[in-house]
């Protein structure tokens, strides 16, 4: 008798304790595990990572990482770490988080424009991705890379359409320039190849033209009338004489790309450089800027007109005024000399 109540008791304690291991069991793998009360957080893992770094990352957002680490090893993730960008949910269990860390590395959307030089945009991408500028900017200037496309230093900056583009945060500097050159390949259709071909000019020239556009004109329902002027002269055998083209040089000549430049003087024209468009009538042997594809399609689409000059307008901020000859062209010069001498504007 003693001894049926000793195992009836043992087999109590069994069941009791089996009972208390699988609702342990249980919470570890059910019950909610984080602490963080906005609705999302974001956790980026980066290449190379091993499990101890990612605990480190997750352990300011969850409750228990010790019950997180016992899900982790029964899983395989442990062994396995995936780079990437995670979003982890309020109120996530243990086996949701591992389930996200397994297989939900989202993208990130990576937006640029306007950026003057391959370095400003290696510097614009590193903020969005994990690759670092200089990493980025030593595959873009890679000379292999450049010979196979028909590229150097001086136009490469034409191979990166300004978009916005959906990237894994995880993507190498190569994977990232890879990309580019497919989206570039794809940017320029049969439509556009047409067009360029029509007006004489290859998708190099375009987008050395377009960016002289881009810099000339912040307003998009003007660009295609600068076009024209540009195009007039191009068309005509003269030199462009484009202000912009005077700046940039000035700017590649000293090596400070950070100096800002409001009035270009008299002086400044007969600098001896490529892009001093003052100088030669040859296009400047790479864009000055990253043209946007507003400018792009408006060199391609350029306005038919009679106008070779233009100048700011005085009277309506951000346009300008067009002119088809030397003398009336003056005459609008004048407005504005007489409005930047108004503002002090010396350089």
């Amino acid at each position: 008798m003693y001894i049926k109540k000793i195992l009836f008791i043992i087999a109590i304690l069994g069941v009791v304790g089996l009972g208390i291991f699988s609702y342990s069991i249980y919470n570890s793998i059910f019950s909610s595990n984080t602490k963080f009360e906005t609705e999302t957080v974001t956790v980026y893992i980066p290449t190379g990572a091993n499990y101890n770094t990612v605990r480190d990352s997750l352990k300011p957002f969850l409750k228990d990482i010790s019950s997180l680490d016992v899900i982790a090893d029964k899983k395989g993730y442990a062994a396995s770490v995936k780079a990437g960008k995670y979003i982890l949910k309020k109120n996530m269990n243990n086996n949701e988080i591992v389930n996200t860390l397994r297989s939900g590395n989202r993208p990130v959307r990576v937006i640029f424009n306007n950026q003057d030089r391959l370095e400003d945009l290696a510097g614009r991408i590193a903020s969005q991705i994990e690759a670092d500028s200089s990493s980025i900017v030593m595959v873009m200037k890679d000379p292999t890379f450049l010979a196979e496309n028909d590229l150097d230093e001086k136009n490469a900056l034409s191979m990166y359409v300004p978009n916005q583009y959906e990237f894994f945060w995880n993507t190498s500097a190569e994977g990232f320039r890879d990309r580019m050159l497919k989206e570039y390949k794809r940017f320029w259709t049969a439509e556009r190849l047409a067009k360029a071909q029509k007006i004489g000019l290859t998708p190099r020239e375009v987008a050395v033209v377009a960016s002289i556009v881009q810099k000339e004109t912040a307003k998009v329902d003007e660009r295609a009338k600068v076009a024209g002027v540009y195009m007039n002269r191009y068309k005509n055998g003269w030199k462009l004489d484009a202000d912009p083209t005077v700046i940039f040089a000035i700017k590649h000549k000293t090596g400070d790309f950070d100096t800002i430049i409001k009035r270009v003087l008299y002086k400044d024209l007969t600098l001896d450089s490529p892009y001093n468009t003052y100088l030669y009538k040859d296009l400047p042997p790479g864009p000055i800027a990253m043209p946007d594809i507003s400018s792009i399609d408006a060199v391609l689409d350029y306005e038919d007109h009679d106008y070779f000059y233009f100048v700011a307008d005085v009277e309506n901020f951000g346009y300008h005024k067009f002119a088809e000859n030397l003398a009336q062209h003056n005459r609008n010069k004048q407005a504005y000399v007489r409005w930047i001498n108004q503002q002090g504007i010396n350089r």
